[in-house]
């Protein structure tokens, strides 16, 4: 995509040398940011808010729709007893060819009940085998956080069987890189330091790379879509009651706990332990996808399983500020709902981070109560033989570990993109009622992609730098402002005086920022002269990096990135927009100014991106609608396929997996819409939309060059 420059012949707004008072020119959001909880003032604007968040987390983690489940084939063996419970060792597929590995612990004996309830651990960063070494016990039992010598050694294989003496049907699984669950290694899957050039090709990438980037598709969501599969594996086992399933996991295992409580409504307790703070959100590239944490944090994303009861602990970590800074809050929110005392969250700060016999104690009793598992409290951990190497690991002779690798990690993005697509194809519209499941499901990702709607006109200043009679017409400067969110941005107008206005208001957007809209003689280039000699005003601008943005003038071509050395996109994308959605978020703030105009009202308003804006504004459109009556979309043949690198402005987390520019465009239906640059084609998946709305004249796509093109556009806008 083309950026800005600006040359002599372009008009500045703001004073020679000072750029724009925009907040986004300050330093990025980190994982290691402030997250505050602001809690609605009522349930019904909760229930707004929650729906929003987990679509954000649907669409962010690839889930957006839902995938279908394919067969799983489950494998349990190698049964071994204990006083209390027995193990045993399971694999599944998640995906064709991609195991779920871990550890089946049942309740000794049969029970007067029936069916049991079930508790799925996920575990973090100390792997499913933590094992702190017989040398850290004596400190360790002197602290308090483990009372048992051998089974406090390895403190999740200790909740693990002290829930199945509960009496419930507990399954620890292995993130991606650990023990049996070696398909995508540890390198990769947490230690990444690096982009791999040869594993970012569209015809086949790894994951933590542009393209999969473009697909949401990430480590994330990956161990996400795992849990989702081990909810089914559990549910469907003979002796679990599926009515009463908790899921805990600590540090990593809480972030996986929070996502998953969030979007499954399965469970009905939860305890994740570590991660739930307005601090730290989670180091690992396994804790962070693009899109996840845009204007929310840990501590709100675990509310979203209220009013299901949760509990949790602070210790000496980032969770330490958790009784006055998210708690608080937690309890509030849970207020909405009448059941304040459904969430609860114990200081242990005395101790650092952790999942010790303390903390596991805690939740014992919380999921004793909600499980409804009848026991005296407190529940009290008791000691047992540890599993050997041989009764805790999966493959072997004759269970053999499946292939992995790199050869691996490409089949499993390929099959995802591949299932992805024939997902979406069978969305696309046949007949007018099938647009509304189609917008809902493709627009309604791409406004999660975005993160903004049309801002009110009551919430833009405007404030007026100059105005020049040029015979012909008025040249305005102004300055609008976005309140909210800090943002500024220096504007170009034009408006009729020799002609009279016709009521069309044109926001003409240019990948050289509002120099795009002058020639060389100062004078708007002959597209925009015509539009005004037919009486439409036009308003342009430079877009954030655009034009006076740049205090070098120069184009961008490499976008800002936060101070973690380790390249991985949702660093930086997980916690802002992207450049590409900032210069849409501009553009819609263009579009309400315009549309809340009480001068000279427009009576419609046309939107036209060339110089490389066309995806911007194509992006745009989808996000108002009816409020554009015509768009004049220059695509130069851009594909967002072709990004190569996630730092490039036109690197859009998502864009490929929604079908592209041509996705974008066919939102647009059945609205006038008129293409350049697309070599007098019409995409296929255009043509589709706008003959399902009995619209299939309303889109044109004109040949030559992107010059004459849209000049030849003038015309059509006004329908002349």
């Amino acid at each position: 995509m083309a950026s800005s420059s600006v040359t002599a012949a372009t008009p500045r707004v703001f004073p020679e040398g000072q750029r724009p008072d925009d907040s986004r020119l300050a330093p990025q959001k980190d994982l290691n940011g402030y997250f505050p909880f602001e809690v609605p003032a009522t349930r019904k604007e909760w229930e707004v808010r929650k729906r929003e968040l987990k679509q954000r987390i649907l669409v962010s983690t690839g889930l957006w729709p839902m995938p279908q489940r394919t067969p799983m084939k489950p494998v349990i063996f190698g049964k071994v007893t204990r006083p209390g419970f027995t193990v045993e060792k399971v694999y599944f597929e998640s995906v064709p060819g991609h195991f779920v590995t871990g550890l089946l612990f049942r309740p000794a004996g049969k029970t007067s009940g029936g069916k049991h309830p079930a508790v799925l651990c996920p575990h973090g960063h100390g792997g499913r085998l933590q094992d702190y070494g017989a040398g850290a016990m004596d400190a360790l039992i002197k602290s308090g956080g483990e009372k048992f010598r051998k089974s406090g050694r390895f403190p999740k294989l200790a909740r693990c069987a002290t829930l199945a003496r509960m009496g419930c049907v507990t399954f620890i699984f292995d993130m991606e890189g650990y023990a049996d669950a070696q398909q995508i290694g540890m390198g990769v899957a947490h230690r990444l330091q690096k982009q791999r050039p040869h594993m970012n090709s569209p015809r086949g990438w790894g994951f933590i790379s542009t393209q999969a980037e473009l697909r949401l598709q990430s480590i994330m969501g990956l161990q996400t879509w795992n849990s989702i599969r081990c909810l089914d594996f559990l549910s469907g086992l003979p002796d679990v009651d599926p009515k009463r399933i908790g899921v805990t996991g600590g540090s990593g295992g809480g972030t996986q706990t929070i996502l998953l409580c969030a979007i499954d409504p399965r469970p009905v307790v939860a305890f994740p332990n570590g991660m739930v703070s307005t601090s730290m959100q989670g180091g690992c590239t396994c804790e962070n996808c693009c899109l996840l944490r845009i204007g929310t944090g840990n501590v709100e994303l675990a509310a979203l399983f209220a009013p299901k009861p949760q509990g949790m602990t602070a210790a000496n970590d980032w969770t330490k500020e958790m009784m006055t800074k998210g708690y608080p809050e937690l309890r509030k929110l849970y207020g909405l709902y009448g059941k304040r005392d459904h969430v609860l969250c114990r200081s242990l700060i005395r101790f650092p981070h952790n999942y010790n016999y303390v903390s596991r104690g805690i939740m014992y009793n919380l999921f004793n109560r909600h499980l409804g598992l009848g026991l005296d409290e407190p529940v009290v951990e008791t000691d047992y033989e540890p599993l050997t190497a041989e009764e805790y690991t999966v493959w072997g002779k004759d269970h053999p570990a499946p292939p992995g690798g790199e050869s691996h990690e490409k089949t499993v993005t390929g099959f995802l993109s591949k299932q992805s697509q024939a997902q979406l194809a069978s969305l696309v519209p046949r007949q007018r009622e099938d647009m509304t499941l189609y917008q809902g499901i493709v627009g309604g990702a791409i406004k999660t992609i975005i993160g903004r709607g049309l801002p009110r006109a009551n919430q833009i200043d405007r404030t007026k730098v100059v105005k020049h009679d040029r015979g012909d017409y008025l040249e305005f400067a102004d300055i609008l402002r976005l309140k909210p969110h800090g943002e500024a941005l220096p504007v170009v107008s034009f408006f009729p005086s020799k002609a009279a206005y016709n009521g069309m208001a044109v926001v003409w957007v240019d990948g050289r920022g509002k120099a795009g809209l002058f020639g060389e003689d100062g004078r708007p280039i002959p597209a925009i002269q015509k539009l005004l000699d037919g009486g439409a005003a036009v308003l342009g601008a430079d877009l954030l990096y655009q034009g006076e943005f740049q205090a070098d003038g120069k184009p961008l071509t490499v976008t800002p990135k936060v101070g973690n050395n380790r390249e991985f996109a949702a660093y930086t994308f997980g916690y802002n927009h992207s450049v590409f959605a900032s210069r849409v978020h501009d553009i819609l703030t263009l579009l309400a100014f315009v549309k809340g105009h009480e001068e000279d009202k427009a009576g419609s308003v046309a939107l036209v991106g060339t110089g490389g804006a066309g995806p911007l504004v194509a992006t745009a459109r989808v996000l108002v609608q009816d409020l554009v009556d015509k768009a004049v979309v220059a695509t130069g043949g851009f594909r967002f396929v072709n990004v190569g690198n996630y730092r490039d402005p036109g690197f859009l987390p998502g864009a490929v997996k929604y079908g592209d520019l041509p996705g974008m465009l066919s939102l647009a239906a059945p609205l006038p819409l008129f293409l350049a640059g697309e070599k007098g084609q019409v995409p296929e998946l255009v043509q589709a939309t706008y003959a399902a709305m009995k619209r299939p004249k309303y889109v044109v796509s004109q040949t030559g060059s992107e010059s004459a093109a849209v000049l030849k556009a003038v015309p059509w806008l006004l329908g002349q």
